[in-house]
């Protein structure tokens, strides 16, 4: 289990209520989880992916440790802007 982060910008309340279920909300629109499972992390993108797909309003990101990907942290994207992390030279960098 590992730290699991997930900020949102101008989602509809069904999405930020079904993420205040299962993670504290400590800022308006950041949730956030010491000790969220794989399969849980993985079903909770399921649900928020398929609500965006019907809406494509707002954007979600959400991070969480992941040793196999650059910098140890693993990256999911849902709006605009579009982006993923790389590993340069040992130093973790956003790319569009």
């Amino acid at each position: 289990m590992a730290m699991t982060v997930i900020v949102t910008r101008d989602v509809p309340d069904r999405t930020r209520g079904f993420l205040a279920s299962i993670m504290p909300e400590p800022a308006p629109g950041v949730y956030a989880a010491g000790n969220l499972s794989r399969a849980v992390r993985e079903r909770a993108w399921a649900v928020v992916s398929s609500w965006y797909a019907e809406t494509r309003r707002g954007s979600v990101v959400m991070l969480w440790k992941d040793d196999r990907m650059p910098g140890g942290l693993g990256i999911e994207i849902l709006g605009t802007p579009p982006r993923r992390l790389a590993d340069l030279d040992g130093v973790l960098v956003s790319v569009w």
